[in-house]
């Protein structure tokens, strides 16, 4: 490794069925890269990042892990969005004693010595939009998700709150990450039969933004029946149309309408780079927020040494366009700030509710569930 750069990896998919929204996590990425490095960079030289497309592909994701830790001389790596991205990639990122950051939302039940988590468990997000749709929309909700882990366990824990508050699951149907328009009109079908009050979507990527559109074009009255996700956020609906997005639901832990000095910076920094009619959103921010945690862990540590990093990182309280962030050492995931967001004509979100603070990560969903009156916090 050179003595006048610190080389780490990138490994975000910029094509495949998760482009959009990989896309953001590169450029929240490149952003805080770019920034770091224009401030003198970290203890005098430059973030140099090795950079792969795994096009959305496990496998793909798996050997470009092995080519950085093995073959480029990386130990650090910014990446992975989907579950089982991270899953295909952590073995090979434990062998190697490497260190992951990794800053999608995800279902929990894991942890590991060689990750950190900078995304939302589904206490920071789930909880609170359980409550959410059954006071608001009432106590029928239909589940629709891609057939993998973190929608099926998403589905689970939704399913075991909005039933132990009296509501009812009507429906779940899981369909595939390359599902056509055959597919999704079957789901639309059992909407408009099974006649929930909202639907909670777990699907990802071009079926997600497919079954957006013809749930539109359906006449599916979206200020009362609303699809609520914890993934669909700015930019897709951008991809989408905000006129056919008006009125749906995202629980997530930022909003490009967060207020606050630190996200200014950042929406205008972010459109200053990429163009004025780019969106920040719960992909691009935390992927940006964990660049900025590493570089202030490694000015102290001085190394790129897996273990130091991992150590001063930890230690991190950091002001991210959120809100302020810390860890939680036991676990290796930060504290956020839980939001509830409803769609504008303009693509952008009316915060409807937030957390009066920022919520501890609770992986494993050891602790008591969330007070009714938070949601009238």
């Amino acid at each position: 490794m050179s003595n006048s750069e610190w080389r780490v990896g990138v490994l975000f998919s910029r094509s495949g069925v998760t482009t959009v929204t990989e896309t953001e996590h590169f450029l929240g990425t490149a952003l805080a890269v770019e920034e770091i490095n224009a401030a003198g960079g970290v203890l005098g030289r430059p973030i140099q990042p090795t950079v792969y497309d795994p096009g959305g592909d496990s496998g793909s994701y798996r050997s470009l892990a092995r080519r950085l830790l093995a073959e480029d001389d990386v130990n650090i790596i910014f990446g992975c969005s989907t579950s089982a991205s991270r899953k295909a990639v952590l073995p090979i990122v434990e062998r190697h004693n490497g260190l992951l950051f990794y800053p999608s939302m995800y279902e929990g039940f894991e942890y590991s010595e060689n990750v950190i988590y900078t995304g939302a468990t589904l206490n920071q997000n789930t909880f609170a939009l359980a409550e959410f749709l059954l006071r608001n929309y009432g106590p029928r909700i239909y589940f629709v998700g891609v057939d993998y882990i973190y929608p099926r366990e998403s589905n689970r824990v939704m399913r075991d709150i909005v039933e132990s508050k009296g509501g009812q699951v009507v429906g779940e149907r899981y369909i595939p990450l390359h599902a056509g328009d055959d597919v999704l009109q079957q789901v639309l079908s059992d909407i408009t039969r099974l006649k929930p009050d909202a639907i909670f979507s777990t699907a990802i990527g071009r079926p997600a933004q497919q079954f957006y559109r013809m749930y539109a074009e359906a006449g599916f009255d979206r200020r009362r029946k609303p699809i609520a996700s914890l993934t669909m956020a700015e930019t897709e609906i951008r991809e989408i149309g905000p006129n056919l997005c008006s009125g749906h639901i995202l629980s997530a832990t930022y909003f490009q309408t967060v207020e606050g000095a630190a996200n200014s910076r950042f929406v205008e920094a972010y459109k200053s780079r990429f163009g004025n009619d780019v969106t920040t959103s719960v992909w691009s921010q935390p992927a940006y927020t964990q660049v900025h945690l590493f570089a202030r862990a490694l000015e102290r540590a001085g190394s790129l040494e897996t273990h130091r990093i991992s150590e001063e990182v930890l230690m991190e309280d950091f002001m991210a366009p959120e809100g302020r962030v810390t860890f939680d050492s036991d676990t290796r995931h930060l504290w956020l700030h839980p939001r509830i967001g409803i769609a504008r004509d303009d693509g952008l979100f009316d915060i409807a509710w937030q957390a009066p603070g920022p919520i501890r990560p609770d992986p494993y969903l050891t602790a008591s569930r969330y007070e009714d009156a938070w949601l009238e916090a």
